[in-house]
């Protein structure tokens, strides 16, 4: 699907590619130094940390209170209404070199779950990915930056469930001491919380990336059906 564009750097050869394999490659590193450490969660409280920050997190007395983790089960679709998405869900996995393969570069429209982690929905950070944008057009992501604390983002899963989130947390995190335990990391301990991750920044022509990620926080406070 194509969403509506906003305005961003002109798109170019390389950057879906060098974003996403630069976000995933940070995640493979944090997982195999979280399990070297032995520390198998995020901070027990809220993470902070020196980034800039789009929607800064919002008051927690204005937000639905959190609801009861949901057992595991496969996502099948991601819906932000705000933005008119309506993403297919796809599993990935880990690349030869420890990294999280990222969709498929010719199906710009599908977001990537790393399958190996937590469920939407289940107890801790779920981490969904997909791209801003291709060398013609933008990808399913692209106004993602827009999000802001309040909103609602769902989860079509395997069993039946839709899995609904609220938006607390929109940041901008820079390629230069990037915190990844802020951004794979949970933000409570015991809350279901969804990352939705993306390009962002400015377009480096030099190393042919951009210069920061967009990450969404989001955690669970209802179902349907």
């Amino acid at each position: 699907m194509t969403v509506d564009p906003e305005p961003a750097p002109t798109t170019g050869t390389g950057r879906l590619v060098t974003c996403l394999a630069w976000a995933v490659l940070l995640l493979g590193l944090w997982l195999w130094g979280r399990d070297v450490t032995g520390v198998p969660h995020g901070p027990d409280g809220p993470a902070t940390g020196d980034v800039f920050a789009l929607g800064r997190p919002a008051d927690p007395a204005l937000l639905p209170r959190p609801a009861h983790p949901l057992g595991a089960a496969r996502p099948l679709r991601v819906d932000i209404p705000r933005l008119g998405v309506q993403a297919p869900v796809v599993t990935r996995g880990l690349d030869a070199r420890g990294a999280v393969d990222p969709p498929p570069f010719d199906q710009p429209g599908v977001v990537g779950w790393y399958g190996s982690g937590t469920a939407p929905g289940a107890a801790g950070a779920a981490l969904l990915v997909g791209h801003v944008d291709t060398e013609t057009r933008p990808a399913v992501f692209y106004r993602l930056s827009t999000l802001r604390p309040g909103e609602t983002v769902r989860v079509v899963r395997s069993d039946d469930t839709v899995a609904v989130f609220t938006i607390d947390d929109v940041r901008v995190l820079p390629r230069d001491d990037f915190d990844a335990r802020l951004a794979y990391g949970p933000h409570e301990r015991g809350r279901a919380e969804l990352r939705l991750i993306t390009c962002g920044g400015t377009f480096d022509r030099a190393s042919r990336g951009y210069t920061a990620n967009v990450v969404v926080s989001a955690y669970l406070t209802g179902t349907a059906r």
